[in-house]
């Protein structure tokens, strides 16, 4: 076993499914402690990842060590090693919560003269004791949520994967979720957690950017948001979407979208204001205000992937990585 300081490390990390690569050539460590997010739309290549490195699948190329054990010569000891939990976590519903968690401890090998203690230790951190009696299939989501957590750590492991693990589950149940991740990392506990909600991604320490199966940028959420190049501009005009297409394209616009009511574009600088201004009113659709805005990282990831498709299709987009 490697006495790496890192929790995990992948290199020309490769997944081929036939002629299809569902991930190519992935970089990325995650420091033990750390809470590392995979952020990208479905079909990224997130769910490959995470797979890949739990051992469930064996890497066509590169390599990859989790706490110190290879993916692909060492599997059922990383299997033993880590907690892992999906959006389909294999809650069984003719079990109560309290029988869940039992069940995976004695699964994972818990120690008899531990597991009571363990297991209440668990019902009380999820916040389950008014329903520790509850059958699984008469709670709601946010609270099967919390008790798939619960078995997923139930023997302590030191790393920790989150796939998708709180789709479908209302934004205050979310962030409770979360809270209970950052005392887990608080007291050394490694996470990579996957998610395409970019909300979710500000709580993790750094952010891996993934499209096409390719990671486009490896940062901190503060870093992210400080590369980006230009400034953004919020637009409230009539038809937001309308007023897209007349600014997309434009001298100095490397990308606009459309956010609820308001349009983003971002602009190289201050001078193409007045473009992206007369482009608008000029198409018929008055502009109330244009003001300057600090980028979400779902700005970060639009623009990135704006620049991404803008390399590939240059004309000698094809004469280089």
């Amino acid at each position: 076993m490697s006495a790496s300081v890192n929790a995990v490390e992948t290199l020309g990390l490769t997944k081929h499914f036939g002629s299809f690569v569902a991930v190519d050539r992935v970089d990325f460590y995650i420091p033990r402690g750390e809470i590392f997010g995979l952020l990208g739309p479905n079909g990224a290549g997130k769910t490959t990842t995470i797979r890949m490195l739990c051992g469930l699948l064996k890497p066509s190329e590169g390599r990859a060590t989790v706490l110190g054990h290879d993916v692909a010569r060492e599997p059922e000891e990383i299997k033993r090693r880590i907690g892992y939990m999906s959006q389909k976590f294999a809650l069984y519903n003719d079990l109560t919560a309290l029988e869940n968690i039992r069940f995976y401890a004695e699964v994972y090998g818990v120690a008899r003269a531990e597991r009571a203690e363990r297991v209440a230790d668990l019902i009380a951190m999820a916040g389950l004791e008014d329903h520790a009696g509850v059958l699984t299939r008469s709670l709601s989501g946010a609270w099967r949520q919390r008790l798939a957590l619960a078995c997923a750590i139930v023997h302590r492991p030191p790393m920790l994967f989150l796939d998708e693990a709180t789709a479908g589950v209302d934004p205050v149940s979310r962030r409770e979720f979360w809270d209970l991740i950052y005392s887990m990392a608080a007291e050394g506990t490694s996470v990579l957690a996957t998610t395409h909600y970019m909300d979710e991604a500000e709580y993790c320490n750094t952010i891996g950017m993934m499209y096409q199966g390719q990671l486009i940028a490896v940062a901190s959420p503060d870093t992210l948001k400080d590369k980006l190049p230009g400034m953004l501009l919020q637009i409230d005009c009539d038809q937001p979407a309308a007023a897209e297409r007349l600014v997309d394209g434009l001298p100095g616009v490397i990308d606009a979208a459309v956010h609820g009511v308001w349009l983003h574009a971002m602009v190289r600088d201050a001078g193409v204001i007045a473009s992206v201004r007369n482009a608008i009113t000029g198409g018929g659709y008055p502009v109330r205000s244009i003001e300057e805005t600090l980028p979400s990282l779902e700005d970060v990831f639009i623009t990135m992937v704006a620049q991404r498709r803008g390399a590939e299709a240059a004309p000698d987009a094809g004469t280089g990585d």
